[in-house]
Order: structure tokens, then C-alpha cells, then sequence
């Protein structure tokens, strides 16, 4: 009998443990690229896109990403490109044409420039300085930090939240600003073009 509650223990514990660390995070941020690496370029709303279909110039044609952030191709209709990189563009549209093509190759160019799409690192809430930067490559959110001049003295860092578009949905992952900027080099996280760094007051 005592071994069956001792089990039971352990198994209890175990449950415990893992409903709180499910809880408790969100997915991880990538970790911080080498600095050779380079931004990406992002679909916006104005831009025209060449979309190439290999083999295929009945299905290729240039178009403009319209103002709800979606284009329109042959056997493609209503794709959502804003946010997106060309590559993942590409991918989609692919995926949606070999219900009628075999093995499509698709590849996209962004022909004409005019996106509002915005690509600074906003700060916002209990920094020195709260701002938006110009991203630039590997920039990590210690850099974002270091640039704001720090926490202030009411920010509740390890609250802090960061807020991504990912495939045109918005998600929010936990940072904690606080133990980074206090030496643990593991919360540090490379930082995408459009991030938004959401720094909330202490709760007294």
C-alpha cells in the first residue's frame, strides 16, 4: 500500500510539472543568426509581383499586391502575400497548383518596390528611450536594448512580451529582459524586421 501512494506521488508530481512548464512559455525565439546573415524582404500591399510558373505561361503573370495584402492568378485565387517573403510565396502558390499541375516549380520576383510594410524594431512601454529602430542584420534584443538605453527602474522586464507577424498571424512570445540584461546570455534572441517589444510597468 505504501509503495502504490509513493507511485502515485511521483506520477502526480510528474503531471504537475508538466501542465506548469506548458503553461509557462511560449515557443522559444530562434537563436541569434551569424552576423553575415541578411534581412529578408517582405511582401507588402503596392508591391508587383512577377509570379513564374516553369513551363506553364498561361499560368505566369505580374501582379499587384492589392490593398487587402492579396493576389489573384490564374487557378489561384484570393492568396494572401503581405508579410510574406517571396520564397514562402512561392511555396504557396505552389502548393495550391499541383492540385492541377504536376510538380509545379513556382518562383517569385518582386518587380516594383512600393510596400508600406514596416520593418522597424519597435519599443515600446517602460524603456529609456522607447522608439523605433531600422533593423539591420543580426540584430539581436540585446542590440535593441542597448539602442533604447536599458530598462527603467519601474520596467517589469522578465514581463516583457514580443510580438511577431508570422506568416500574416500575430504572435506574442515571453522574453525576459530582465535576466539578459542582468548577464544570462541565453535569453538573448535574434529579432526580426517588424518586431514589437511590449515592456510592461511592475505591478505594485
Amino acid at each position: 500500500m505504501k509503495n502504490r501512494f509513493g507511485l502515485f506521488g511521483v506520477v502526480f508530481s510528474m503531471c504537475v510539472i508538466l501542465f506548469i512548464s506548458g503553461c509557462s512559455n511560449l515557443p522559444p525565439i530562434s537563436s541569434a543568426p551569424e552576423a553575415s546573415s541578411v534581412p529578408v524582404y517582405r511582401i507588402g500591399t503596392g508591391d508587383q509581383l512577377q509570379i513564374y510558373v516553369a513551363g506553364k505561361p498561361n499560368l505566369s503573370e505580374t501582379v499587384p499586391v492589392r490593398p487587402d495584402g492579396r493576389i489573384s492568378i490564374p487557378l489561384v485565387q484570393d492568396i494572401a502575400a503581405e508579410g510574406k517573403t517571396p520564397a514562402q510565396l512561392g511555396a504557396e502558390i505552389a502548393k495550391v497548383l499541383s492540385r492541377y499541375v504536376r510538380n509545379p516549380e513556382v518562383t517569385v520576383i518582386v518587380r516594383s518596390f512600393n510596400s508600406t510594410y514596416n520593418s522597424d524594431i519597435r519599443i515600446v512601454g517602460q524603456a529609456v528611450k522607447p522608439q523605433a529602430l531600422p533593423y539591420r542584420a543580426g540584430m539581436t534584443l540585446l542590440d535593441a536594448l542597448t539602442a533604447v538605453g536599458g530598462l527603467t527602474p519601474y520596467a517589469s522586464g522578465n514581463r516583457a512580451e514580443l510580438v511577431r507577424r508570422v506568416d500574416g498571424k500575430e504572435h506574442v512570445y515571453r522574453l525576459k529582459l530582465g535576466d539578459l540584461l542582468n548577464g544570462n546570455i541565453r535569453d538573448n534572441a535574434a529579432l526580426q524586421p517588424g518586431d514589437t517589444i511590449i515592456i510592461p510597468e511592475k505591478l505594485f
